[in-house]
């Protein structure tokens, strides 16, 4: 494997320091910094819920300037680009009730960025040049557009997926190399109701003046390609699909693209490597054990390095490469704790020697500058949300960028400790337990399970505004990882990554393990989750009516059959249908099995109150099944309600509806657990 040494010498300097505070800090940028409400306040719902202050911070190839996302007190994000020498800053925002969704660079002096609208999808990339952000023009301009890889050797020539054109255009879901050299077009606003066939051909043709060279689309009947992978080159090389439910890999090979013999049932691709034709994988389950991080040939399928092995964990993450030739450096992920690898000894140094600025705290970085002088970094714990800083190892010098998130107090806080819960199929998982403040066993917190929300994601060790939240309101919180949980799936057989009977049982384990511990109060537990992890929460009281005294599911899934059967009109346009098909069965054949794992055909034996909410724009199924559900748990004479908000998907985006959301939430736990803040 290659490796990288531009880390100049000066790196030593940093092992012998022991505090960030013994540092020259910079200035600190003006964002109109939110502190603390005073200790004797109880913190209020919008400070764990307001977006951080800042987002996605990127720094450029010189190591001059830092481009982020500032999120304002209007609930709206815009563009900042901040100059490190001369401590200004630049900022441009997006239009009405749209946000500055992505950025990047695609060199020193010019970014690309995301606009979306209404907190859901992207309308196209725009580029900017730092000095004139004002005058920035658009490349691509439709709903769907987005960035695939901007090439380290021609960053100027990004990649891009087009999702949608106008119809005079005749095309549908394209990948193109786009130019940003053009400074002429015309900003429109595609997301608002007065938008005309006029405008939308003026876009078109301003598309097309980008666009450099196309790509061939990997087309199937079932609406298309599911994602794509560039080499390290930024070149266009794999593309994944899904045909009958069964995800497979191609590459292009010049303008054909050809099937790859990997069975992506039993690995998972993370990235390509740093040689044509691999790809970095989690790899198949063998002999009981975990799963590595590995390098593949894509064409034949045959492994050529493990990169990582763990003990105890699949691995769970991503790469970090070097910022100019884009060679793998390091993996970076999570286990019970997050962690990093790095596979060169300047790196394992760096990392060593930033992590004693920050004691006690996780320490990532996240970009150097080509020479490797200028490095940013984050730093969090359970307790103190992310604070971005920059360490210049030529002058000796750091300072804080930026807290994300200045308001939250880290001493008011409460640790998240980790505990093992065994399955009753003999399976041991992870958990995460957050205890309120004055919690003891004489005197046991009423307990919150919350779920993670869906199929390849886990709970992680880190700061959760939503634990704390609880954790505040006097709520000891238990966030069990289950089968399906990334770092886990080693322990059992793939067809358990879809068994969600299992998954709920998973969940109920966790928690009478917890219950048996003493540390909660047995008779005072609810569950509650979002998405998949709101399916989940509604499960529990569903088929364990005598363990929760209530539930709270946001934009949840009732019931599988109904799902399903509503996306069959949908199965030419997105493999979800297919998918769920083959991983799932089909409801007509299987309905005993179907039934067996449905909270809305259940929803007889729910003996305790429920809080649904949903958004204008969750699927129309899932609304009435939501409603369904809720009138049969009202004829029985017990307590439940819906919350609908407007221009909302899966879960809760705007602001002032989290914080009417929780508002919500707190009401009716305290009405049905009996608790308060401490």
């Amino acid at each position: 494997m290659k490796t990288w040494n531009k880390i100049p010498q000066a790196v030593s300097w940093l092992v012998a320091v022991v505090s960030a505070a013994n540092l020259p800090l910079a200035a600190k940028v003006d964002l109109s910094r939110t502190t603390p409400v005073p200790a004797t306040e109880q913190v209020p719902i919008v400070d764990f819920f307001r977006s951080p202050v800042l987002q996605e911070p990127k720094l450029n190839l010189a190591g001059t300037h830092i481009a982020a996302i500032l999120n304002t007190a209007e609930d709206h994000s815009e563009l900042i680009v901040y100059d490190l020498k001369n401590q200004t800053l630049e900022r441009i925002g997006a239009r009405g009730n749209d946000d500055i969704a992505t950025i990047d660079w695609l060199d020193s002096n010019r970014l690309v960025y995301g606009i979306s609208v209404k907190k859901l999808a992207t309308t196209g990339l725009i580029a900017a040049d730092v000095g004139s952000l004002q005058n920035a023009y658009p490349l691509i301009q439709f709903v769907g557009s987005s960035l695939i890889a901007v090439p380290p050797n021609d960053r100027l020539h990004p990649v891009v997926k087009l999702v949608a054109h106008t119809q005079n255009t005749g095309q549908y879901g394209e990948v193109v190399i786009i130019s940003t050299d053009m400074s002429t077009g015309q900003i429109l606003e595609l997301s608002g109701p007065m938008v005309t066939r006029e405008a939308l051909d003026v876009a078109a043709e301003n598309n097309q003046k980008h666009i450099m060279s196309r790509y061939p689309v990997l087309k199937t009947e079932e609406g298309g390609d599911y994602r794509y992978l560039t080499d390290k080159e930024g070149k266009l090389t794999f593309g994944f699909k899904a045909q009958d439910g069964v995800l497979s890999l191609h590459r292009l090979v010049g303008d054909t693209w050809q099937q790859c013999p990997e069975d992506l049932e039993e690995i998972i691709v993370v990235d390509s490597g740093d040689h044509p034709g691999e790809i970095v994988v989690v790899g198949e389950r063998k002999d009981g054990k975990p799963r590595p991080l590995e390098i593949m040939d894509a064409a034949s399928g045959k492994v050529r390095e493990v990169l990582l092995e763990d003990a105890a964990y699949d691995f769970n993450g991503y790469l970090y490469r070097d910022p100019v030739s884009h060679v793998m450096l390091g993996a970076i992920g999570n286990k019970i704790g997050p962690y990093s690898v790095w596979f060169t000894e300047a790196y394992r140094n760096l990392q060593k020697s930033v992590d004693k600025l920050f004691p006690g705290q996780v320490v990532r970085i996240l970009g150097t500058s080509e020479t490797g002088k200028m490095i940013l970094i984050s730093s969090f714990s359970d307790r103190q949300p992310a604070i971005y800083s920059w360490v210049d190892l030529e002058k000796h010098q750091a300072g804080m960028f930026r807290n994300s998130k200045p308001w939250i107090d880290p001493q008011r806080m409460q640790p998240m400790v980790t505990m093992k819960f065994k399955t009753r199929d003999g399976k041991q998982f992870d958990a995460y337990v957050t205890l309120p403040k004055g919690a003891t066993k004489q005197n046991p917190p009423p307990l919150v399970v919350l779920p993670h929300d869906g199929l390849g994601y886990g709970n992680t060790w880190g700061y959760d505004p939503e634990v704390q939240f609880l954790a505040s309101r006097g709520y000891a919180v238990l966030q069990p990882n289950y089968r399906g949980s990334p770092g886990c799936t080693w322990m059992y057989p793939t067809e358990d990554e879809w068994a969600f009977r299992k998954m709920y049982e998973d969940v109920t384990d966790a928690t009478k393990a917890l219950v048996a511990s003493g540390l909660v109060d047995r008779n005072r537990v609810a569950i509650m989750g979002t998405s998949f992890g709101g399916y989940l929460a509604l499960c529990g009281v569903a088929f364990e009516p005598s363990l929760y005294r209530c539930a709270v599911a946001v934009s949840a899934r009732y019931d599988w059959a109904k799902l399903i059967g509503d996306q069959q009109y949908n199965k030419y346009s997105g493999p979800f249908y297919s998918r769920m098909l083959f991983k799932l069965g089909d409801p007509k054949k299987e309905a005993e099995k179907f039934d067996a794992m449905s909270p809305l055909k259940h929803a007889n034996d729910i003996r305790v109150p429920v809080l649904v909410s949903y958004g204008e724009y969750d699927q129309t199924v899932e609304i009435n099944m939501a409603k369904d559900l809720v009138s049969t748990v009202r004829g029985k004479g017990l307590a439940a309600d819906t919350i609908r908000f407007a221009d909302e998907a899966n879960g809760v985006h705007y602001l002032d509806h989290k914080v009417e959301l929780y508002g919500r939430i707190e009401a009716f736990l305290a009405t049905n657990l009996g608790a308060g803040a401490p």
